[in-house]
């Protein structure tokens, strides 16, 4: 499941609906919620997966993952039917855990400008307080468009419910003088118009979201 959804801007608002009876593993994509919103507690998750270019601001393209001893005791005792490509590897040829992975060894290498781009971000991130710095200030980037939202008739989240209102991926639809929702034209036309004043770029909604506004408030 998704912590975040950035296309309509809803998150979860907490872990509570994940039993700690389960039989199963959970499996998130955390993308754009990890170093942005609280994901604890930890044991909920089993497998935790995101890309480095949210909210952190690194590269595209290098997905990292996460296991915990549940998912790790599922890798070694789950024996495939089928050989496996050497990339989807985790585990090695007894059975056990290939914890090299984890601790810098590549299947695959990746671009080491990029790692260093990532390693400069987070030495940032520590430089600043670390990931509670990292969650107040995503939480203060999105109290000024809440604040903002809250005294303007014309602007309103896209998502209705205020605790599943995502603080990273801000959507918002958009209302003409009428009251109507407005059209995608008049939309489009205020974005460039803030474009060309350089108040801000690429915050146009996803394509399959109603017209409106996507505003990046992550760390």
């Amino acid at each position: 499941f998704p912590f975040n959804g950035t296309t309509g801007g809803a998150k979860v608002p907490s872990l509570d609906w994940i039993s700690d009876e389960r039989e199963g593993l959970t499996i998130c994509d955390a993308t754009s919620a990890i170093f942005g919103m609280d994901m604890t507690p930890w044991h909920k998750l089993d497998v935790v997966t995101y890309s480095w270019q949210k909210v952190l601001g690194g590269e595209g393209a290098h997905g990292m993952l996460i296991l915990g001893p549940r998912a790790v005791a599922r890798l070694e005792s789950y024996k495939p039917p089928r050989p496996l490509p050497k990339i989807f590897r985790l585990c090695k040829g007894d059975g056990t855990l290939n914890g090299g992975i984890f601790k810098g060894e590549t299947i695959n290498t990746p671009s080491m400008m990029c790692v260093e781009d990532y390693l400069d971000a987070l030495r940032w991130a520590k430089s600043i307080g670390g990931l509670p710095a990292l969650l107040a200030k995503s939480a203060a980037n999105f109290k000024v468009l809440a604040d903002f939202e809250a005294k303007t008739g014309w602007l309103e989240f896209l998502c209705a419910v205020p605790e599943h209102r995502s603080n990273t991926s801000v959507c918002f639809k958009m209302k003409a003088p009428s009251g109507e929702p407005m059209g995608s034209d008049a939309v489009a036309k205020f974005r460039k118009l803030l474009e060309q004043k350089g108040v801000c770029f690429d915050i146009g909604a996803y394509r399959d979201a109603p017209p409106g506004l996507r505003i990046w408030c992550g760390a």
